[in-house]
């Protein structure tokens, strides 16, 4: 089932999106926290703007380096446990809305493809066995990184949680087995990563139980699982684009700061 979050012009509703990604079913209430019903009412994706399919109200979770190739290419060892930073809620954008580029802090912008897992009930120390019973489930995300400030902090908390740095979407996918998706993503057309989520040195279920062990996971925090090799530099007027199988396309393009 997959479940986008979109606005005509009103407040924001949810509703299901067919096998295609073309109609959407219109439903009731917020499908995280509420039983939902078809309201009988469907539109097109092209009629509407679809919005991050979800926006967390505690937490986004990202872990650093759970891919060997791209931990290579950065010049960086695979670390032995997960590697976690948090990304403030007000970072999350839907597709093409524009990703801002703050060119008064940053002049060394990366893109970063990512498979995103959103939890779907409260839980703590979940065990890898049972992780599957807490995934609501999977959307994409583009994990945007400043480098300069990444380096300059030591510390990655403004480098990927500036405002606009985390687009989500385009929909959330609940039927989806994470174990070996593409994630392929283009700059203005281009191929720049092409990976898949075997590669990951953690599994999705091991993540949850990693970050569970931490923190309380509430509905709608979102987990950034890493992302594979082939990061690059974008620059203001470009675009990006991130294809993962079985979810479909997010695109945003990326503007300077006035």
């Amino acid at each position: 089932m997959r479940i986008a979050r979109y606005t005509e012009g009103d407040d924001p509703v949810y509703g299901l999106v067919d096998a295609d990604g073309k109609k959407i079913a219109e439903v009731t209430g917020d499908p995280l926290y509420q039983r939902i019903e078809l309201t009988g009412r469907t539109t097109t994706v092209d009629e509407v703007r679809l919005l991050a399919p979800v926006i967390p109200r505690s937490k986004i979770i990202g872990i650093g380096r759970n891919y060997a190739d791209h931990a290579a290419e950065m010049g960086n060892d695979v670390p032995e446990e997960p590697m976690m930073f948090l990304v403030p809620n007000t970072a999350v954008v839907g597709p093409d809305d524009p990703v801002v580029i703050p060119t008064a802090l940053t002049s060394e912008v990366h893109y970063e493809g990512e498979l995103a897992v959103i939890i779907g009930r409260m839980c703590k120390d979940v065990e890898p066995e049972e992780a599957k019973k807490v995934i609501f489930g999977y959307t994409i995300a583009n994990d945007v990184s400043a480098r300069d400030l990444q380096r300059g902090d030591g510390q990655w908390a403004r480098a990927k949680g500036m405002d606009t740095f985390c687009p989500l979407g385009p929909w959330i996918e609940t039927d989806l087995d994470p174990q070996d998706v593409s994630i392929v993503t283009r700059l203005d057309g281009e191929v720049a990563q092409d990976g898949h989520s075997s590669d990951m040195v953690h599994g999705v279920a091991a993540l949850i139980s990693h970050a569970s062990k931490s923190f309380t996971l509430l509905p709608g925090d979102v987990i950034l699982t890493g992302t594979p090799a082939g990061v690059g530099l974008v620059d203001p007027g470009q675009r990006v684009e991130i294809d993962i199988d079985a979810i479909g396309t997010l695109a945003n393009p990326f503007v300077a700061s006035e």
